[in-house]
């Protein structure tokens, strides 16, 4: 079995580094031992389970590339940088025709989507790499399409707690804003109620303490205009395993559509859980 060459980047960064983890215990990868890291990182180097990486920073990112892919030949990238470097590591994965799975969130997603399509390389880009969390989207959408205004009438309030490192407001959250607007609730992305205080995570929402520093817990609640009926999901996640775990399926599958010589597509989790 050829073993899918990786890089990923984003280190020291903990989710980078959780995929690094997982990656190095499964065999049908080849990782590349240097990161692409953001300009506030000083340290030239990172370990992982034993294992160096070393950093490359912005300025020496396109002569690092260059040599890797004389050295390395081809190989897909994995980006969990921070959401200000979205577009531009698009822009610069695009450029240097590699393939990539986004797990970052935040940016300019529709210049994200169209810098894809106008390139010779495909990509899975998703806010969201946890298959499972991923599906419940889907059940949602579909719901949205096939029962409109269902819950006409209800009041929303949609609220997210993540470690205070996250900079952004959930993409799962913005996501399932637009599937509640469609079920007939008016709601905006601004209306979230976003939790980084990990007093109050602790305390108020009851989070472990040892995944304060590494969770996404998310709950929608609607409730009829005469308070007699709630309904309420609830997905809590703690630490990033889920999301590691689900980015070496994004990998796989993107693996695949490269070797059909897909390019210019963007491709979500949903296309990968669906495996087509």
């Amino acid at each position: 079995m050829n073993r899918i060459k990786l890089m990923v980047n984003g280190l020291p960064g903990n989710m980078a580094a959780n995929v690094v983890k997982h990656a190095l215990e499964d065999n049908r990868f080849e990782l590349i031992a240097q990161s692409l890291t953001g300009p506030e990182i000083t340290d030239t180097e990172t370990s992982v389970d034993s294992t160096t990486f070393y950093l490359i920073p912005p300025q020496d990112r396109e002569q690092a590339v260059t040599t890797i892919k004389k050295s390395s030949g081809p190989f897909i990238s994995v980006d969990y940088a921070l959401p200000a470097a979205v577009n531009g590591n698009a822009e610069f994965y695009c450029r240097n025709k590699l393939p990539f799975v986004m797990g970052t969130t935040g940016g300019d997603r529709d210049l994200l989507m169209d810098t894809v399509a106008a390139s010779s390389i495909c990509a899975v880009i998703a806010p969201n790499m946890a298959k499972q969390i991923v599906g419940f989207q889907a059940m949602m959408e579909y719901a949205a399409r096939a029962f409109p205004n269902l819950f006409e009438g209800y009041t929303l309030e949609i609220k997210e707690s993540h470690q205070q490192g996250k900079a952004d407001t959930s993409g799962t959250a913005k996501a399932m804003v637009r599937y509640f607007n469609s079920l007939g609730t008016p709601f905006t992305e601004k209306d979230i109620i976003k939790e980084r205080d990990s007093e109050d995570q602790k305390h108020v929402w009851g989070i472990p303490a040892e995944f304060l520093s590494g969770h996404g817990w998310h709950t929608y609640t609607l409730v009829s205009n005469d308070k007699t009926v709630k309904f309420e999901f609830i997905h809590n996640v703690n630490g990033r395993d889920i999301y590691a775990q689900g980015t070496l399926d994004a990998l796989i599958y993107l693996d695949k559509k490269v070797a059909e010589g897909l390019q210019g597509q963007v491709f979500s989790m949903i296309d990968v859980l669906k495996g087509v």
